[in-house]
């Protein structure tokens, strides 16, 4: 089946996508219009919206009959996963849950991705389950672009996985890598390691070793770099651990929405400063418009035997249709035979020769 899905990959044009429609803090109040809205600009593509059919179909005709659209079908499900479930208890409990049989969808090749705003645990979990996990990859971790001064940035893991090996940061590192070769169309992205220092001296053992096993693969690596080098641009992807990397990502959030805080407080002080405000509103709008989280709304669960991507619990519908269109880039561009050839790749060239292993 796995197999047969790479080969359908290679010649995607138009993509089904799955959406758990009842995920999320908002649910079908913003999963439907975001569906609706994708299909507007990507009419050759099917959408499936998966939950509880009642409620989908009362959404979509509080949106005035859309689903008299041919692409959008509604497929049931039962069950719903919440936000604060435990993974293990959704995984075992709940098997009719509009997460899980949206990645059933995607494992009988009936979607070739799954878009779901719910509970991250038990998706990562349920997606484990279901699809497995590719060969060569010992734990699948969660990547997401982040914005730079040179464009954006690929980085993973950013929670699925606390305690790594440096043979975990190197698998990390391939499929990141092949991630945005995918979607960006380079041929060779760099890859940096997160680290306290660049200097080889520096960091734990794992990374040590995860900078050695980096420095003789076929990888494009530029070495260690800084948590200050992330927004710099100064490599494609950037590779570290899932308690790193979440607490990176959380930090980099957390200085957003300060920063955004004190530019709303200063130019609201007095007549003058709004006065100021006024002024500056071009410029205040470019740069509210590229530090949008929202438009970097998706996080890839990479190295599973199918597309998983994860929209933020807390998403609006534009936030959660970039995640959607994220979806269908990756299986348009054939990450998933992308990321197997490359592990199969390099899983061969570290085979001992004949002679080695006499």
């Amino acid at each position: 089946m796995f197999d047969h899905f790479l080969d359908i990959e290679d010649r995607l044009v138009d993509v089904t996508i799955a959406i758990d429609a009842m995920g999320g803090d908002h649910g079908v109040s913003v999963t439907v219009p975001s569906a609706i809205n994708y299909l507007r600009k990507h009419p050759g593509d099917t959408i499936v919206l998966v939950g509880l059919p009642d409620a989908i179909e009362a959404e979509l005709l509080a949106l005035g009959g859309a689903g008299n659209n041919s692409r959008l079908r509604v497929h049931a499900a039962n069950e719903v996963v919440g936000m604060d479930e435990q993974p293990q208890s959704a995984l075992r409990g709940k098997k009719d849950s509009s997460m899980r049989v949206s990645i059933n969808l995607v494992k009988s090749g009936e979607a070739v991705a799954c878009v779901s705003a719910g509970n991250t645990g038990a998706l990562m979990a349920t997606a484990r389950y279901v699809l497995k996990t590719l060969p060569g990859i010992d734990r699948p971790a969660i990547a997401s672009f982040l914005p730079t001064n040179a464009g954006q940035v690929c980085m993973l893991d950013l929670g699925a996985n606390v305690d790594c090996t440096a043979e975990h940061l190197l698998q990390f590192a391939l499929m990141g890598s092949t991630l945005v070769s995918a979607l960006e169309h380079k041929e060779n992205p760099t890859v940096g390691l997160l680290n306290i220092g660049s200097e080889d001296i520096k960091g734990n053992e794992v990374v040590k070793q995860a900078a050695e096993l980096l420095q003789n693969s076929d990888l494009n690596f530029y070495g260690n770099i800084e948590g200050d080098d992330i927004f710099k641009g100064v490599t494609d992807v950037v590779v570290c651990d899932g308690f790193v990397g979440n607490v990176a990502l959380k930090t980099a959030e957390g200085v957003a929405k300060m920063m955004g805080g004190f530019l709303k407080e200063g130019f609201s002080r007095s007549p003058f400063t709004k006065f100021a405000a006024l002024v500056a509103m071009p410029v205040l709008k470019a740069f509210k418009h590229r530090l949008d989280h929202r438009r970097y709304n998706g996080a890839s669960f990479l190295g599973l035997k199918g597309i998983v991507v994860k929209s933020h619990g807390s998403a609006d519908s534009f936030a959660f249709l970039c995640a959607i269109e994220r979806a269908a880039e990756e299986a348009r561009g054939g990450m998933l035979s992308h990321i197997s050839e490359h592990v199969e790749k390099w899983h061969h060239a570290r085979q001992p020769s004949l002679g080695e292993v006499l």
